[in-house]
């Protein structure tokens, strides 16, 4: 699992730069490539569209937005230290596929985070396997220690026909 560098905005935007070189230092080598960033309203809050490439698939970038939210919306509302749950996300073949060693368990792996609340809320892509489909699936979702979200989003990528490297090995 990697932590996304640079993407504790809400620490930046509220408290500013000392606690933002904190979390940047915390968190892991990944980075997010901003690619887009559209304005909503007259607030300024923002629809951001970040480029991710996926680190145990090479040839998989993930693009994924999400809603940021202004500090005068952050004033007038209140609700101060975190963004919404919402996000999209969709992953295409960019390259040639090879595949690292990934988890083929059920539940998939956690391919990236970041933070959106000042501590708690997190958006999360997981990677799961479809042996039978031959497939990638991306899920794109919030987490929390409470009040989970159910609101979430998912793509795939499908390896049937392509030619596909298994750097451990095709499953069987």
């Amino acid at each position: 699992m990697l932590e996304l560098v640079g993407r504790e905005r809400i620490g930046r935007k509220l408290i500013g730069g000392a606690l933002a070189a904190c979390v940047a230092l915390g968190a892991g080598s990944a980075v997010a490539e901003e690619v887009g960033k559209v304005g909503v309203d007259w607030v300024g809050n923002d629809i951001i569209v970040e480029a991710i490439k996926d680190p145990k698939v090479d040839g998989v970038t993930c693009h994924v937005s999400y809603f940021d939210r202004s500090l005068i919306d952050r004033l007038h509302k209140g609700n101060w230290f975190e963004d919404p749950s919402d996000s999209s996300i969709s992953c295409r073949q960019t390259g040639p596929i090879t595949i690292g060693d990934i988890d083929m368990s059920e539940g998939g792996e956690e391919v990236f985070k970041q933070g959106i609340s000042l501590i708690w809320k997190k958006q999360v892509v997981n990677r799961i396997y479809d042996k039978t489909n031959e497939t990638l699936i991306y899920l794109s979702h919030s987490r929390q220690v409470q009040n989970g979200s159910a609101k979430m989003s998912v793509t795939t990528v499908p390896l049937y026909g392509q030619n596909v490297v298994w750097s451990k090995g095709k499953p069987k």
